[in-house]
Order: C-alpha cells, then sequence, then structure tokens
C-alpha cells in the first residue's frame, strides 16, 4: 500500500470515523477503549517515528504569541460577558462565586487532561502527517478546524460545534505559525477556562450553573 494511500486512511479512521461512533448507541467503557486505544497508537506514531517533541524549543515567538492571543483573548472576554449577562445572567462568575474548590480543579483537569491530548492529536500530530496533503495552507487550517469541530459532534451541542470550529480556526493559525505544541495548548487552555470562568460551563458540557443551586 502506497505511503499517501495509508496515511489517507489513517486520517479517515482517526479523524472522521472514531469521533462519528462516539455517537453510536454503545457503552461508555467501549468508547473509551477505542479512544484510548487510538490516542496510543498516535503518540507511537508521533513522539517515535517523526521524532517531533514537545514544543519546547529553544527559542519560541513569545512577543507574537502574547501580541495575538492577547488581543483575541481580550475580545473573547468581552463578547461572552456580554453574551452571559444578557442571556442568563445568573450564571455569571457563578463557580467561581460560588464553589471556588471546585472552580479550580476543574481548571486544572481540563488543562492538563483534555486541552494537552487534543493539542497532541489536533494539531502536533494532525499538521505533521498530514500538511503534506494541503498545497494551501488556509485550507489546511480550515480542514483541521472542521475535524476539530467533529470530535465535539458527540455533545449534540450546535453552540459546542460551533465554538470548537472557531476555537479549531485560531488554534490550527497558532500552530501553523508557531509550530508549537506548547504555545497553543496555552491559546487553548486560556480561552477553555475562561469560557468556564465566565459562566458558560453549563452551555458547553462543563460543570456550570449546576454548581450554582
Amino acid at each position: 500500500m502506497k505511503e499517501s494511500l495509508r496515511r489517507s486512511l489513517e486520517c479517515f479512521f482517526l479523524f472522521a470515523a472514531i469521533p462519528l461512533s462516539l455517537l453510536l448507541p454503545v457503552t461508555v467503557g467501549v468508547k473509551a477503549i477505542v479512544v484510548v486505544l487510538a490516542f496510543v497508537y498516535l503518540l507511537y506514531v508521533l513522539f517515535k517515528k517523526t521524532a517531533i517533541g514537545w514544543g519546547f524549543k529553544n527559542k519560541l515567538p513569545w512577543r507574537w504569541f502574547v501580541k495575538h492571543i492577547g488581543f483575541r483573548l481580550l475580545i473573547i472576554v468581552v463578547v461572552t460577558t456580554l453574551f452571559v449577562y444578557a442571556y442568563a445572567p445568573e450564571a455569571l462568575f457563578c463557580v467561581p462565586r460560588t464553589n471556588i474548590k471546585l472552580f479550580f480543579i476543574i481548571l486544572a483537569v481540563y488543562t492538563l487532561l483534555s486541552v494537552w491530548p487534543q493539542e497532541v492529536i489536533y494539531r502536533s500530530f494532525f499538521f505533521t502527517r498530514y500538511s503534506s496533503f494541503f498545497k494551501n495552507q488556509y485550507l489546511l487550517i480550515f480542514v483541521n478546524a472542521v475535524l476539530f469541530s467533529l470530535a465535539h459532534l458527540f455533545f449534540l451541542n450546535l453552540m459546542v460545534s460551533l465554538l470548537t470550529f472557531i476555537g479549531g480556526l485560531l488554534f490550527a493559525h497558532t500552530y501553523a505559525k508557531t509550530r508549537s505544541t506548547l504555545l497553543v495548548s496555552i491559546e487553548h487552555a486560556l480561552y477553555g477556562c475562561w469560557l468556564f470562568t465566565v459562566g458558560m460551563g453549563e452551555m458547553l458540557a462543563f460543570p456550570g450553573m449546576g454548581a450554582c443551586s
């Protein structure tokens, strides 16, 4: 089998078949096993065969990162604060106001067990393995964002799908510019933690408004 065909099938299986399989009416345990096995395979390929490393370069574009991500974060903070205030004022800063311990636990778990694996899969692995399929970098970023949103389809939540697509565009752009898993993970963590902080947790399948009841 030619390498390009093998990688195409690999991409379809990892980034389309497995996410769609999470919609099937099977037990959570079975789904978890499939996801874990796929992640183990992915890590093996990424770190043993490509030797891409962990994203800790000696020289990272911190100045570019702080400037661009700071601006993006400011916009996200303003827009989401106004949104929650207008449509669900009781949820505004709900968890940090009512359960500070839960707040910090969720931020830590989310950052370590959700953000980093997602960035390894959808940015480090995807860009390393499949970027040669795309002659246009903007098409690569768009497809990456679509697949990132597809991975969240099992939530059956339109807002989750929309926000993960927008987030996917931002994260893919950052990775394309920096090629750093560390920087794009920081960006992802900042946005995700803010959405939980401002009170959008319940809307996005985080423990959110329920903690205030």
